[in-house]
């Protein structure tokens, strides 16, 4: 008898949390002021760039799955930073903001123990 193995492909929860993430971060930068629209941008950019990166490394083997780990947990970082300046700059919600910076630490987390798993 032979058997076929059906695989499930199971979304990875570091996708699903960056997913959470880069939608609360995005629309958390749709009114900023126009002085700061250029943080605003890169916002938007670094993390629509998390859960895209995410999701092709899941979908790739060897060093190439590694490398869009690698740009996810970077890009994770970079909205850190942006979205940190932002709050500073009292252009954004400090509750919503910091439920982002969580959800994006958690995501950090993730990516790092997918790029460095035998550690």
């Amino acid at each position: 008898m032979n058997h076929q193995e059906v695989t499930i492909h199971q979304p990875l929860e570091a996708h699903v949390r960056a997913i959470k993430a880069a939608g609360i971060a995005i629309s958390l930068v749709r009114c900023v002021p126009a002085p700061l629209k250029s943080i605003a941008d890169q916002v938007v950019r670094a993390a629509s760039s998390v859960p895209a990166n995410i999701s092709e490394g899941h979908g790739r083997s060897g060093r190439d799955r590694t490398h869009h780990w690698r740009i996810a947990y970077v890009s994770a970082k970079e909205v850190d930073v942006h979205l940190q300046l932002l709050l500073k700059a009292g252009a954004i919600d400090y509750s919503r903001t910091h439920e982002a910076l969580d959800l994006f630490d958690s995501v950090r987390a993730m990516t790092w123990r997918l790029i460095h798993p035998k550690e």
